[in-house]
């Protein structure tokens, strides 16, 4: 019997759901699996006995990364499938947001085209990767073909290229495997309206070739806030061929589509320094925000020797996203109005976009051991080019629909459409108030951008105990975006090269432990975030052409001094850093936040703390995923003098994740997860949070808030396991990120209760 029909056989015998977090990829390599001992592969998926879950991998699965994460200086989260489908989250922006260092921005200018993150303090909405592949533009994302998520924290350039200013994240897509067969199907419902079905079967051709797909339906209704609807549509279609012992070649198409009705959630009420609580729903009928995304892959693998292995992967995509959605704001009718002039109310607006993204990457890397010196070496050579095409624009939109009060804005005193009748009632059919009717309108950005990177990486092994890691790359691009808007039609065109570094020093104490300091450098060129056209003050474009040629690139310097320990015969891993980014360079806008005025390179911000990790079993019943940052942020230089010493905006200082797992016998196991975020004040992206000097306090502010989730699985039979998820236990009411003027401030989901039968064959 082979080793993947051995494999199979004890996962069926053992009831074991390993080989679908953790295939035989992950415990052997690929290449050489014919050559694992199949008692050992077997031995190493038995983590829980019967029914296992992964929550600690030793590699990453950027093949980069020569080696283990233990030995590897720099901080690197890594999320298993079995921790993610167990913790009942689906969305990556549900994912990451749970996770410390990471939270959740609202889309700038009122946008909602899809997934922002922060880490570390730093904009990573355009830092996001697939199998180590840039994905551009704004978009929805989702975890039904993910094998992990790896979220790196700190400087990330010299992998990722531009941006990935505090880290980067990187899904870990499921792929085809000759070694085995087999099928699994999850079926979920529960309150909410919510229904999710995912099928996942590979089936192995012939020792050669396999094929694997993977499909999900989805759809819910957002806990706590009825009417307010998503559904999910998703395909990936992965296949594997074996040309010989030493060439692969996989390729995978992926579809995702995305269809919600969104929900802008609360608003920050100034008189009571809170966001207002138990919000009605006020979406409007026709409010909707579609995204649709398709991708084809093709990776190469070719084992030229031993010791030299040559890598491409290229990939082809497409974005669609839009959105019409609807804001509220406290406000209050003015005088004119003939129904309750002077009464408190709430008013709706609307806020729209599309946008469209075409993407080429393909990646050459050469992967080398070699001795010279004396030193044994794993070098790395890369060479990448991509080529990004974003057109955003804007819907023609109309409001048919009777309006019912005046009020005051920016235009001056107007009809408007109110939430609330004089009374303070939510008015009738509050949902169908606007009644829009539209149209897709023009562009008002064309962004391109085409990048040649090349980057060498190399660790070299000093002493049996300590190892060196060195890296180089230069990313030379050429940069175009034509933009309209308040300042009229503008062409901005220019090209540059950014140079960036990482030298990191790893000494092993003992077998176990070992500690390693490491330096690191990002670079942000102007205009880097594709999908806001001239608004310099959200990390669109800065300055007149001429200015934005001449703009120096924003430059992140980072040091990180860190220790990481195996314990429990090396099944779990302790992690502490200490680190320090400096942020200089910065372009700051000026007066009107959405004018394409910049002070180009004149403002310096500053991020340091303290990391812990703990990740793994701590023996054959208990496992656990644990993260706690605690850092401090402070604006060091700013145009504005009295920036300087304020906090960046949308920035916890102290945030926590814990997921625990219990297994006490062989058929029953519970556990659960919490996560904590500390308070976060509003503010424009990357500079410091919106101050009120006259009462000497922030404007904005986030609360802090604590979100329990619990889960329970139990082994029914050999083939079916039943899992129920119960998500905010405690049923707290929460805000994970403000807009920087209040007016929009994301609502968290309120408890939900998901029952889930998942049956293998």
């Amino acid at each position: 019997m082979n080793l993947g029909a051995q494999t199979l056989a004890a996962s069926l015998v053992l009831g074991s759901t390993a080989i679908y977090a953790a295939p035989v990829e992950e415990t052997c390599d690929v290449k050489k699996d014919k050559q694992c001992e199949s008692a050992e592969a077997i031995e190493r998926i038995e983590v829980h006995g019967v029914r296992n879950s992964i929550y600690h991998v030793d590699k990453s699965g950027d093949l980069r990364r020569v080696n283990d994460l233990v030995d590897t200086p720099q901080v690197i989260n890594i999320l298993t499938q079995d921790q993610i489908q167990e913790s009942g989250k689906t969305d990556l922006k549900d994912i990451l947001s749970a996770q410390s260092g990471v939270t959740l921005g609202t889309g700038e200018n009122g946008n909602a085209f899809g997934d922002r993150y922060i880490i570390r303090g730093h904009e990573a909405r355009s830092d996001v990767f697939v199998d180590g592949l840039r994905d551009p533009g704004m978009t929805t994302r989702e975890s039904f073909a993910t094998e992990r998520v790896e979220i790196t924290k700190g400087p990330s350039s010299t992998f990722a290229g531009r941006g990935s200013s505090g880290g980067a994240v990187n899904s870990v897509t499921k792929k085809a495997s000759t070694s085995y067969n087999f099928g699994r199907v999850d079926a979920s419902f529960g309150t909410d309206d919510y229904y999710r079905l995912t099928a996942d079967y590979n089936a192995s051709i012939n020792d050669n070739a396999a094929v694997r797909i993977n499909l999900l339906s989805a759809e819910d209704t957002k806990p706590g806030r009825d009417g307010i609807e998503r559904s999910r549509e998703g395909a990936q279609l992965s296949g594997v061929y074996q040309a010989n012992d030493k060439l692969n070649f996989i390729a995978d198409f992926y579809y995702l589509s995305a269809d919600d009705r969104p929900d802008l959630g609360s608003y920050f009420d100034q008189t009571t320094r809170k966001p207002v609580s138990d919000i009605p729903v006020y979406a409007q009928d026709e409010d909707f925000q579609e995204s649709e995304l398709s991708t084809f892959t093709l990776r190469t693998e070719y084992e030229i020797n031993e010791d030299l292995m040559f890598y491409n992967s290229t990939r082809f995509g497409k974005t669609e996203n839009g959105y019409i959605t609807t804001g509220a704001r406290g406000t209050t009718r003015d005088a004119s109005d003939t129904t309750a002039p002077g009464a408190a109310s709430i008013n709706l607006s609307t806020h729209q976009g599309w946008q469209e993204v075409e993407y080429f990457a393909t990646q050459f890397n050469l992967i080398s051991n070699i001795t010279a010196l004396g030193k044994k070496h794993k070098l790395v050579y890369g060479l990448e080019f991509t080529d990004e095409k974003v057109d955003n624009g804007f819907y023609n939109y109309e409001a048919m629909g009777d309006s019912n009060c005046r009020v005051s804005g920016r235009g001056g005193v107007s009809n408007s459409y109110c939430l609330l009748d004089a009374n303070g009632s939510v008015v009738q059919n509050a949902s169908s108030l606007m009644q829009r009717a539209y149209t897709q309108g023009d562009s008002d950005a064309i962004f391109e951008i085409n990048t040649v990177s090349a980057y060498v990486m190399d660790t070299i092994e000093l002493t049996e105990e300590t190892q060196l890691f060195l890296g180089l790359r230069q990313d030379s691009f050429d940069y175009s975006n034509d933009t309209s808007g308040r300042s009229g039609d503008v062409l901005y065109e220019y090209e540059d090269d950014m140079h960036n570094g990482h030298i990191g020093l790893l000494h092993s104490i003992t077998e176990d432990g070992n500690v390693y300091i490491n330096f690191s450098t990002a670079t942000n060129i102007n205009g880097g975030e594709s999908d806001l056209g001239a608004n310099c003050g959200y990390g669109g474009i800065c300055g007149d052409p001429d200015q934005a040629q001449n703009a120096d690139p924003e430059i992140v310097e980072n040091i990180e001094i860190g220790t990481k320990w195996q314990l429990f015969d090396h099944k779990f891993m302790a992690t502490a850093a200490l680190f320090q980014m400096t942020k200089k360079d910065v372009m700051e806008s000026v007066g009107d936040s959405y004018s394409t005025l910049g002070t180009l390179n004149t403002g310096k911000n500053r991020v340091k703390g303290v990391e812990f990790g703990l990740v793994g079993d701590i023996n054959e019943q208990l496992s656990m995923q644990f993260s706690a940052t605690s850092m401090k942020s402070e604006v060091l230089e700013s145009y504005n003098e009295d920036n300087v010493g304020l906090a960046l905006s949308n920035f916890a200082d102290k945030s926590l994740y814990l997921q625990l797992r219990y297994q006490p016998t062989e058929t029953f196991s519970f556990g659960g997860d919490y996560s904590y975020q500390s308070e976060m004040f509003g503010g424009q992206p990357d500079t410091a949070a919106g101050y009120d000097s006259e009462n000497d306090r922030y404007s904005i502010v986030v609360p802090s808030y604590q979100v329990v989730n619990l889960f329970a699985n139990y082994n029914a039979t050999e083939d079916v396991t039943l899992r129920l998820n119960i998500g905010n236990v405690l049923d707290k009411e929460y805000w994970t990120a403000a807009y920087r003027s209040g007016a929009f401030m994301y609502l968290g989901d309120a408890r939900s209760v998901r029952f889930t039968m998942n049956y293998q064959f």
